[in-house]
């Protein structure tokens, strides 16, 4: 995925996150991991100039210290975040989560798959369209 750099899973449910790291295994991505539990540790990471920017953001909502949307919010009003690209993976089927989701120019929304196959498909989907996306160049 775009130049091996990092994949920022904002995660705080642990079995969430082994199945998200299985899955990427098993597509053989191999863009290091930046796992953080909560929206105030995924700011500091983005705000943090010593750190390397991820390809790509993979953001659950319901996350704790600042939730999903409103760091979703934070990272687009930041002209040096706004270009990564975020994917939701929240279990909330809600159309205001989605609406809300896409009208902070979200990448994609995908609700959690309950089963292992499921998630590596929705991950080698989102894989592919990564791929085959041209991204801006400076971030």
């Amino acid at each position: 995925m775009k130049m091996l750099k990092p994949i920022l899973l904002i995660e705080d449910d642990i079995v969430d996150f082994m199945t998200i790291k299985k899955a990427l295994q098993h597509l053989k991505i191999l863009n290091d991991l930046i796992h953080l539990k909560n929206g105030g540790e995924a700011l500091e990471y983005l705000e943090d100039g010593t750190k390397t920017k991820p390809s790509i953001i993979i953001l659950d909502l319901n996350i704790p210290r600042i939730g999903g949307l409103e760091l979703l919010k934070t990272i687009k009003a930041d002209e040096t975040l706004k270009s990564i690209p975020v994917i939701v993976m929240s279990t909330s089927e809600m159309d205001q989560d989605i609406e809300e989701s896409f009208s902070l120019s979200v990448a994609g929304y995908i609700v959690k798959p309950v089963d292992f196959d499921h998630f590596v498909k929705a991950f080698g989907t989102v894989y592919t369209y990564w791929c085959l996306s041209k991204l801006p160049s400076e971030r």
